[in-house]
């Protein structure tokens, strides 16, 4: 059950942090807006490890292998999620490759 919970908690940070990356950026153009989701997506992804650390839903000494997951997992989502921006579900199920990512990177006694 936890490891359905740091998928979803992966997914709902990375997303956000798109999103307002996504915000951010619109104004000056659509390579800052890929941009400034790609670098808050990023962020947040790290954030969100660290999260789910503390909370103890992933082991401390996986946490490396869990960032690399997630932003594995982000290379292939975010490029996937920029080319359905007209549809506003593609990108949101999109990011579920991150938490899914995470899980992966953190390898077996990741989540305990």
């Amino acid at each position: 059950m936890r490891t359905l919970r740091v998928v979803i908690l992966a997914w709902l940070l990375a997303d956000c942090g798109a999103a307002l990356g996504w915000a951010v950026g619109r104004p000056f153009g659509r390579q800052e807006l890929f941009l400034g989701g790609i670098v808050l997506g990023t962020l947040a992804i790290l954030l969100a490890i660290r999260l789910l650390a503390s909370l103890g839903w992933l082991n401390p000494e996986r946490r490396r292998g869990g960032s690399i997951g997630g932003l594995c997992g982000f290379a292939l989502a975010a490029p996937l999620a920029a080319m359905n921006l007209d549809t506003p579900l593609v990108p949101l199920l999109v990011m579920g490759i991150v938490g899914i990512g995470v899980i992966v990177g953190a390898g077996p006694s990741g989540v305990p």
